[in-house]
């Protein structure tokens, strides 16, 4: 509920609305894995650890990755200390994998260049790898209690609906950010920066808000022209393009599967796969099989396909199964023991890859 004792949000100053919404974060803010308790002081690393992994992941779906992670890996330096194959077998099921990558690099180079403490300036924390602006914001503010403007998604939303910006999404973004600056106070930066995502999730929510539990309400124009639940706008997307495959399991003599790992760079760098084809708008042909398959051998086809998504394409991949016979030592990659898959970097796709072989084969 608004405060009747104070005058309209459309009267008062940005700081004063500040303090309308503190008050209102300080009796409803969500208790989070890794927010710091009221008067407690915050960890730059928890921080950090809980921005990365929430960059294309939501709160439920990142919480328990994130006390995994602190229990195993309770500081940067044990995270810099940490092989990359065991940090992306922990991440396995967050997605965009690129972040792990970087998230260690990141790790390494405060340990090895700032002596395991986090800049505290956003221009430092830019410098950093995987660290980008919304990032550096957020650790500023919340880990160091420094003035910076912290603009996520949820935070869009709450701008776009108060100021009633109707331009669509990505191209009104540097609006949306210039107005939130508007609003970002001198004093608690880092719990006014909590308290913007906690208003976006869980009352200026994108569909039916609750705008009787806003402190902000009153001075709500996308309210009082009766477009919020419309904002923020965005522009329709394209349809995602298919893309097709095959993935070879091959069983050698002993039972194992093979697996190899995939190029560093580009889609899934660096993490472990079962091996396929390329991945392209046609079904692959006997030649593309011929081409790709590991080892010379014959296969059969597995029935169904395993379907996944990516931020960019749709992915089916038919799978073909085979007893590897002599000659298996020489096969490039690496054989692994059925019951062991789970200690291996494997994305999500290659989990559904797996569980399909072992299904149906």
């Amino acid at each position: 509920m608004t405060d009747d004792s104070a005058p309209p949000l459309s009267e008062q100053t940005s700081e004063q609305a500040a303090a309308r919404l503190l008050s209102w974060y300080d009796r409803n803010r969500r208790d989070l894995p890794w927010r710091a308790k009221p008067g407690e002081v915050a960890d730059p690393y928890r921080v950090w650890l809980s921005e990365i992994m929430l960059q294309q992941t939501t709160v439920p779906a990142a919480a328990p990755y994130f006390r995994a992670f602190t229990e195993r890996w309770p500081t940067v330096h044990a995270l810099a200390a940490a092989p990359l194959d065991d940090l992306l077998v922990a991440w396995a099921g967050l997605g965009y994998y690129a972040r792990a990558r970087n998230l260690h690099a990141c790790a390494r180079t405060v340990v090895d260049r700032h002596g395991g403490r986090f800049p505290d300036e956003e221009t430092a924390l830019l410098a950093l790898p995987g660290i980008g602006a919304y990032t550096a914001a957020a650790i500023t503010a919340i880990a160091f209690g420094r003035k910076a403007t912290v603009v996520d998604g949820n935070v869009e939303r709450v701008i776009a609906r108060m100021f009633a910006v109707t331009d669509p999404l990505p191209a009104v973004k540097p609006t949306l950010r210039r107005l939130a600056a508007t609003r970002t106070p001198d004093q608690r930066p880092g719990d006014y920066a909590q308290a913007m995502m906690d208003l976006g999730a869980t009352v200026c929510t994108p569909r039916k808000p609750k705008c009787m539990l806003c402190p902000w309400s009153d001075g709500c124009a996308a309210r009082a022209s009766g477009i919020a639940e419309t904002l923020p706008r965005k522009l329709a997307k394209a349809d995602k393009p298919t893309r097709r495959g095959t993935a070879f399991w091959l069983l050698n003599p002993d039972g194992a599967v093979l697996l190899r790992r995939r190029a560093e760079r580009g889609l899934l760098g660096g993490m472990t796969e079962v091996p396929s084809t390329a991945w392209e708008e046609t079904t692959p042909d006997a030649a593309a099989l011929l081409a790709h398959q590991p080892i010379a051998v014959g296969w059969r086809a597995l029935p169904g396909v395993v379907r996944h998504t990516f931020s960019h394409f749709h992915l089916e991949l038919g799978v073909v199964t085979a007893q590897a016979g002599a000659g298996w030592h020489a096969v490039d990659g690496m054989w692994v023991p059925i019951d062991q898959l789970d200690q291996q970097a494997l994305p999500s796709v290659m989990v559904k890859v797996v569980r399909h072989a072992l299904a149906h084969a």
